[in-house]
């Protein structure tokens, strides 16, 4: 059955030079939170794809029947896509986007010439988390965790619940992602809100250690929450991004 997709859900797509980026929004959240960085590579010149991913902005109840395989294959078939036209292109994501930049980054190791996960999911999340495959069976939904914003005049388009059984289908998600942290080799900027009330900034640190780049740096944010894109601290991501990007294409 067909769902309605909210006006500021859809995907994006910015046609540009022979450099491409993927930019992948959040858990429970939509392209609403990383289209302005869409649109900064985009005005740098970048040819830029942001997939929407399924069940995300529609309803609770649509999210609540897809798998982490369905996301990572939505953003895998925009990647192939820019890849089969592009020289050279770079991932980046916010929060679970992060982690299915370094899911993709593992998976195309050789192929991908650069990685900036933004707040990135790839151990510790809730503690809670561990009992969502078992919790999914007698808890439909738990509050959301979206827009952690500190700047009071922003705010993200995103779920007020979040469905247990999509949150079990994250953690498989991040547990497989950590396992094979190793395999990225790949040049990395990584950006960690140092105030984060949704995926603790030990992420950051645990993920420079964690992968096989030699080219890796973290960027500590110290004015904004989770969702950075919308943040205080957007513009000075959006610029070493695209400074990031400009050094290795």
């Amino acid at each position: 059955m067909d769902v309605e997709i909210w006006d500021d859900a859809q995907a994006f797509s910015f046609d540009g030079g022979s450099t491409g980026v993927l930019v992948v929004h959040g858990f429970s959240g939509c392209t609403q939170s990383t289209l302005p960085l869409g649109q900064s590579l985009a005005e740098a010149g970048y040819t830029v794809e942001g997939p929407r991913l399924p069940g995300h902005g529609t309803t609770v109840e649509d999210m609540s029947t897809k798998t982490w395989q369905e996301w990572t294959g939505e953003a895998e078939k925009a990647l192939k896509g820019l890849l089969s036209r592009c020289d050279k292109v770079f991932i980046t994501g916010l929060s679970m986007g992060g982690t299915i930049t370094l899911y993709l980054g593992e998976r195309y190791a050789d192929k991908v010439a650069g990685l900036i996960p933004i707040n990135a999911i790839a151990t510790k999340l809730n503690p809670l988390m561990p009992l969502t495959p078992v919790v999914k069976y007698v808890l439909k939904t738990i509050p959301g965790v979206g827009s952690d914003i500190k700047d009071p005049d922003s705010k993200e388009s995103c779920y007020e619940k979040v469905p247990v059984p999509a949150a079990a289908e994250l953690y498989q998600l991040i547990k497989l992602t950590q396992r094979a942290l190793s395999k990225i080799t790949a040049p990395m900027l990584v950006f960690t809100s140092r105030d984060d009330h949704v995926v603790p900034p030990k992420n950051g640190p645990y993920i420079l250690e964690h992968v096989s780049s030699t080219d890796k740096e973290l960027v500590w944010l110290e004015n904004s929450y989770h969702v950075v894109t919308l943040d205080y601290d957007k513009d000075e991501v959006f610029k070493r991004c695209r400074e990031f990007i400009q050094r290795l294409s």
